[in-house]
């Protein structure tokens, strides 16, 4: 699920910062140098992409699953401090750390922009999700340009590779469609082209059915059994909490349910589990490749998890 824009901070919490940011005596400016050495990141996709340019970073905010941060960052996070929530960061935190460049997103941090400008350079990306615009802007923030370069350069070859593989393995039947659904314990939700997973699908050459493409945002929640057929396409990228066993239950009576079974990636036993930290959460270039390793394991090679 990708949170909403909301719950950033009190008003009493605003007016207090502003306070004591802004106040005479308060911490002085810090100064952009030619390549920040003390990058503060504030959204998944600038830590991921922060990482994969050799950062490390002096702040991050917490991951949104596998608390405090996602199971393939640990390492190189070891020991970086947490400055708060994705949607509600701590200025004192941030200002403690003496940041030369803070990472954030209008999407989440636009109410804030001023305050964390009276710490140090901020650069602001326009979305949380838009992982190569992300690369790119990081890249020139943090005079990284030739390492942002090389990995966009990757990035483009091994989706060539893999567009021509799976042309190749479906010949005619491509493009095949696609739905990229998270289990929950109540309820299904079904990812869209506007979603992180969907751009990288999108690139990819997978397509969405008419209701897909219809929609509009990032996802869709189907509340009942009945609107199954919404999702219904040729494959089934699935992900949901395995040690849930509510979770486990719904999937369970799911795939027994003949609305299910008459749709083409059951029937095609096209229907494989990824990593949804991965896929949703991850937001950068290292979570998108780890989302090409999963489709190169699953529809390329048809192994099972």
């Amino acid at each position: 699920m990708q949170p909403d824009k909301t719950g950033l901070m009190s008003r009493r919490t605003l007016m207090r910062l502003s306070l004591g940011v802004l106040a005479a005596g308060a911490m002085p400016l810090a100064k952009a140098g030619p390549a920040a050495q003390r990058v503060i990141t504030l959204f998944q996709g600038a830590t991921d992409t922060a990482v994969a340019l050799g950062i490390r970073p002096a702040g991050v905010v917490d991951s949104w699953s596998e608390k405090p941060m996602y199971r393939y960052l640990r390492q190189a996070l070891a020991g970086v401090p947490h400055v708060g929530l994705e949607t509600q960061p701590s200025l004192e935190d941030i200002a403690l750390l003496a940041p030369d460049l803070i990472v954030a997103s209008r999407f989440r941090h636009e109410r804030i922009q001023g305050l964390l400008e009276q710490v140090c350079p901020v650069v602001m990306l326009d979305e949380v999700f838009e992982f190569q615009k992300t690369l790119g802007v990081m890249g020139v923030a943090t005079a990284r340009r030739v390492e942002a370069s090389a990995l966009q350069a990757s990035w483009d070859a091994r989706i060539a590779t893999l567009r021509v593989r799976l042309q190749a393995q479906f010949g005619a039947r491509w493009p095949l469609s696609v739905s990229v659904l998270d289990i929950r314990e109540d309820h299904v939700r079904s990812y869209l082209p506007d979603s992180f997973a969907g751009t990288v699908l999108s690139e990819l050459g997978f397509v969405w059915n008419e209701q897909g493409r219809a929609a509009t945002g990032v996802s869709i929640k189907l509340s009942s059994r009945e609107s199954l057929p919404v999702v219904n396409a040729d494959v089934f990228f699935v992900f949901g909490r395995a040690d849930s066993p509510g979770v486990q239950r719904h999937y369970r009576s799911l795939t027994a349910h003949p609305l299910w079974q008459r749709m083409a990636a059951p029937q095609a036993g096209r229907v494989w589990w990824v990593d949804g930290v991965a896929w949703i959460f991850s937001g950068g270039i290292l979570g998108a490749n780890r989302m090409l390793d999963d489709i190169e394991r699953t529809i390329l090679q048809g192994s099972r998890v």
